[in-house]
């Protein structure tokens, strides 16, 4: 029996959760409030949310899977991307706890954990087969990942410049919605007309994505409307959000189209927090049907930054004999 204590601190989520041999006992995230009236995330006042909540998350996380710190095989922590001060307490905590029961320690790629997402089992769903292709879209990146098994994978497809994430929240911001702002023109969008504003889909070349002129687009699109009509946000918001909402799934879904077609893949996933949008899951399951491929969607506690994610990628590399020694740090960024 193997059990696995997996911290995950990359951003502004401080979260902890445990897995026995592959199932996730529980995964508990403590998010931050307080970079809400900064309009983004405050990189120093992340990592001391992260400094007050890694105990009492910890220890919520062993309480709810029944589990003790002596039952522990393993200590697993993100070590790579983030913010480099989120990072630190994560790494921190995980190897002084390792150090203290004398277990191994488990480092983890944060966006190879958002592809396992796909992997976690519960509620009898599907799994995908390998090998499958995975979009992967956050706030900071955008991917498109060839997953080969749970410890090979391979980037074939990235953003060139803003991650979809980015594309919501900058955009809800011009709109003058509060942040997180992507959440939000999900919700907007569910009311509006996608067709009623029509914004550009950047052409760039191969499988990469580019979001910074449809960013631009939107820009200008909007002080000029407002010029002609200075309530006209007010008077559109929910059109206005489901056409910007549209064409960044169009943008995400014909590049993915595109590489499901060049390697003749049909189980395909989506990860990371962007995941979690309403009209990207049910625009994939579209698309999906149209194609006869099997899609995968991760259940909305593993689309955002969790330790479930964490948990189960530790598992697969503790299989593996995939070590870290007490040396590892973290880096804010890392490729795969």
């Amino acid at each position: 029996m193997t059990t696995i204590l997996a911290i995950e601190s990359s951003c502004d989520e401080t979260s902890a959760a445990i897995c026995r041999d592959g199932q996730v006992l529980s995964n508990f995230i403590a998010n931050q409030t307080v970079h809400e009236q900064y309009g983004g995330v405050v990189p120093e006042l992340a990592s001391r949310a992260h400094m007050q909540n890694i105990v009492p998350v910890v220890e919520a996380a062993l309480r709810t899977a029944d589990c003790r710190l002596q039952d522990i095989n393993a200590v697993a922590f993100t070590q790579a991307p983030g913010l480099i001060g989120s990072l630190l307490v994560g790494t921190q905590f995980a190897k002084s706890l390792a150090l203290s029961l004398s277990v191994p320690l488990i480092a983890v790629h944060h966006m190879q954990a958002h592809v396992i997402a796909n992997l976690i089992p519960g509620d009898d769903r599907p799994l995908p087969g390998f090998p499958f292709l995975c979009l992967t879209v956050s706030g900071g990146h955008t991917q498109i990942v060839l997953c080969e098994s749970p410890l090979k994978m391979s980037v074939i497809g990235q953003t060139r410049d803003d991650a979809a994430g980015e594309a919501f929240d900058k955009s809800a911001k011009l709109l003058g919605l509060p942040y997180p702002g992507g959440p939000l023109i999900d919700r907007y969008a569910r009311e509006g007309n996608p067709d009623r504003f029509r914004f550009p889909e950047p052409q760039i070349p191969e499988l990469d994505f580019s979001f910074s002129g449809l960013k631009t687009s939107i820009l200008y699109f909007i002080q000029e409307k407002k010029q002609e009509h200075p309530a006209f946000i007010e008077d559109n918001l929910a059109d206005i959000c489901a056409s910007i909402q549209a064409r960044i799934i169009s943008i995400l879904l014909n590049k993915l189209k595109k590489a499901a077609i060049q390697t003749g893949i049909k189980d395909i996933c989506i990860a990371g927090g962007v995941s979690a949008n309403s009209g990207l899951r049910k625009a994939l399951t579209a698309m999906g049907q149209q194609n006869g491929w099997r899609t995968f969607i991760p259940p909305f506690q593993y689309c955002t930054d969790n330790a479930g994610m964490i948990a189960m990628t530790a598992y697969y590399k503790y299989t593996a004999g995939e070590f870290a020694d007490l040396s590892v740090g973290p880096t804010a960024r890392a490729e795969w």
